[in-house]
């Protein structure tokens, strides 16, 4: 969804950070429908984690790389090696066809932007979590996040490339058809009723998590692709913006968008796992270096939820 969206932002600007764009090849497991654009897309479609793919998408020596390739939260702790070979190797794959691309081309060096998550961090945790706070995950999505976030910086301090692991908030309201992410429901609950469709609620009202919007997860990209970053130091990883609200507060959010209707939509099934994986979640953070250094998102749950009804068009129901 993310790469999409991106996708069509880049072939609506035409151009990345200040450049205009001569080319972009679109890759994901599933054929990508590219938009029309004034520069040619290409697209394959592969594995990640098949041997050869880092060789032949490096081959190119693109110059910017929206690294998005992942297992979400839910399947990469239900499926370890999954998770594993597609979040690590596939990563690790990709930074070491680059390094060898350099090899032979020394003028080589790339802009990286790798996305990766707020589950970098486990419990206990301060009221606002800072940048600095240690990356002790307690799942298996947010310990391979973790690796590949020390991979970016190390391979970055060695000159093979220039990456910025930028740590989404959970994107919400995702629209489509729910995924296998255990943090699935935080859209669930405010899509489905949208759409006049039920949705499933799996944790208590007072859950509370930190959000962005699709709209500014591309933001969020498109700046990382730009930013100077010899502002940004050695410290390759940034915690981004968003907002910090209960499950309760997303329902209200709801109703005032909505109405009764739709909140009574939602169907109240506690789920035992999804409640034991939640509960390792942080909450909330202080992202002023990544607003120092320019990101910027929402400022309530109130504006997810516009921006939600505006860019899906979904009709807006008094």
């Amino acid at each position: 969804m993310i790469g999409r969206k991106l996708v069509e932002r880049l072939a609506r600007d035409g151009e990345l950070a200040g450049k205009r764009i001569t080319a972009l090849h679109a890759v994901d497991m599933f054929a990508p429908q590219p938009p029309p654009a004034p520069f040619p897309i290409s697209t394959d479609v592969f594995d990640i984690a098949a041997g050869y793919v880092a060789t032949k998408l490096i081959a190119g020596r693109p110059d910017a790389i929206f690294l998005l390739a992942s297992v979400v939260s839910g399947e990469a702790e239900a499926d370890f090696e999954k998770g594993y070979s597609i979040n690590l190797d596939g990563t690790r794959m990709i930074f070491e066809a680059i390094r060898h691309e350099q090899s032979r081309h020394r003028d080589y060096r790339p802009r990286v932007v790798f996305t990766s998550s707020i589950a970098v961090f486990g419990a206990p945790f301060p009221e606002a979590i800072p940048d600095e706070f240690v990356n002790a995950p307690l799942t298996s999505y947010g310990t391979q996040k973790t690796i590949c976030e020390l991979l970016l910086s190390d391979y970055s301090r060695r000159g093979f490339f220039d990456g910025l692991a930028i740590r989404l908030p959970t994107i919400c309201v995702r629209p489509g058809l729910p995924n296998k992410a255990a943090s699935g429901f935080f859209s669930g609950i405010i899509r489905e009723p949208l759409n006049g469709q039920e949705a499933v609620l799996p944790v208590s009202e007072t859950v509370r998590h930190w959000h962005a919007s699709p709209r500014a997860a591309i933001g969020f990209l498109l700046h990382a692709a730009a930013l100077d970053l010899d502002k940004v130091g050695p410290r390759r990883a940034i915690t981004l913006p968003g907002v910090s609200a209960t499950v309760g507060e997303q329902i209200e959010a709801l109703r005032r968008a909505a109405g009764d209707s739709a909140v009574k939509l939602i169907q109240r099934r506690p789920d035992p796992v999804i409640e034991r994986i939640v509960a390792g979640w942080p909450t909330n953070f202080d992202a002023s270096r990544a607003k120092a250094l320019g990101f910027a998102a929402e400022t309530d749950f109130d504006e997810i939820v516009r921006v939600y009804l505006e860019d899906e068009h979904v009709p807006h129901r008094p």
